[in-house]
């Protein structure tokens, strides 16, 4: 795929789910960039800010087979992986796929469940099958997960593990719209369905093509070294009780690659990784107690590093 298509592809999917999903263009962006790099995301805001809406918008621009799964605490495993069921008429046991068979999930109030339940995901998210009685079935492709949930502090919620957090390559938050988009917002969907602006702009075969392409943009030396040492520094922070992992740094490479190709460069630069850092940061980093007793955040954290690191030039 050449570099201009590749800038376009990503443009023109922005733009589509920008029809529908009002007043918030860069977490559009951000969004649109990280899954055209096939990278998994967290939306963590309260409900009726438009985390759902989005999600739906950015599978259908996608033109992608998609489920939707909302996660309750009486959801099971099996209601999302699937589960076998005995077939009189063949005298044996059949495997039923459940809703995580789709090219693309929303997962909707992710840690509204409880964590068996959530782990589930872990095996998909990360190897894209599901092992259901001793049996690896193979998920369709693309698979990407676009989850949402509440703030931690609302009721009904359980905590998301490190390891499930760890394997979404971004997360970020809503909030709520400005003045001038809230109005054209009521305005405009009083009777209309956002969704229903938003059409597929792309396919499985196109967006596979653009995922591997972004994946193989070249990083000089110098500049992945400058994102290793920004990965051990919050190692080493006093602020921080983990920094990134390995898988996170590699995610954190991924998402700059992908801003890399919607500048339309075939290659990355430090202001690449820079813009990448925060949302690749915000769920890795796991504050230390003096950061939460100071209302600290990991993005606050995560910018002191980056001002501290000098960029190669």
């Amino acid at each position: 795929m050449e570099t201009e298509n590749a800038e376009s592809i990503i443009r023109r999917i922005t733009e589509e789910v920008g029809r529908g999903f009002l007043g918030k263009p860069n977490q559009v962006r951000l969004a649109v960039v990280a899954l055209c790099a096939g990278l998994h995301i967290l939306i963590e805001d309260g409900p009726g800010v438009g985390k759902t809406t989005l999600a739906g918008g950015l599978c259908r621009a996608l033109g992608l087979d998609f489920g939707r799964i909302q996660f309750t605490p009486d959801l099971l495993p099996g209601d999302i992986t699937g589960m076998t069921v005995w077939d009189d008429r063949k005298r044996e046991f059949l495997f039923h796929g459940g809703p995580v068979f789709h090219q693309a999930i929303m997962a909707d109030e992710l840690n509204r469940a409880a964590a068996r339940t959530q782990s589930a995901l872990l095996e998909a998210m990360q190897e894209g099958t599901v092992t259901v009685d001793g049996v690896r079935h193979e998920l369709p492709r693309p698979f990407l997960v676009i989850a949402t949930q509440n703030p931690s502090h609302f009721s009904g919620t359980f905590s998301l593990p490190e390891s499930q957090l760890d394997r979404f390559g971004i997360s970020f938050s809503l909030g709520y719209a400005e003045p001038g988009w809230e109005g054209r917002i009521l305005t405009d969907y009083r009777r209309e369905d956002p969704l229903d602006r938003i059409s597929p702009v792309t396919n499985p075969a196109e967006l596979a093509e653009l995922t591997d392409h972004i994946r193989e943009i070249p990083i000089k030396e110098e500049v992945r070294d400058y994102l290793i040492a920004l990965g051990r520094k919050t190692r080493n922070s006093p602020s921080l009780l983990t920094g990134f992992t390995t898988r996170g740094l590699k995610h954190l490479l991924t998402l700059s690659q992908a801003f890399a190709a919607w500048g339309g460069r075939d290659f990355v630069i430090p202001e690449d990784i820079r813009e990448a850092a925060l949302p690749a940061a915000r769920h890795k980093l796991i504050l230390s107690p003096e950061m939460r007793i100071e209302n600290r955040s990991a993005e606050y954290v995560m910018e002191k590093i980056l001002s501290e690191t000098a960029a190669p030039v």
